[in-house]
């Protein structure tokens, strides 16, 4: 179970760091020649914050 548990964890961070990368990638880029329009920007952030939640909620339903 610890397996599960740790995965879920790492599983939050690399969504919460992905989450991060965009946000600064769209301050970067300022909405200006960027691969993405600040809709799609904030589409992926909130999915990736949503998985971040949905990890680290799924974490209290493991039991060690």
């Amino acid at each position: 179970m610890s397996f599960i548990l740790t995965s879920l964890v790492v599983v939050a961070t690399l969504a919460t760091v992905a989450t991060l990368v965009i946000g600064i990638c769209s301050m970067v880029f300022n909405g200006e020649s960027s691969p993405f329009d600040d809709e799609h920007w904030m589409a992926y952030r909130v999915i990736l914050q949503a998985v971040a939640l949905a990890a680290l909620v799924a974490t209290f339903f493991v039991s060690a």
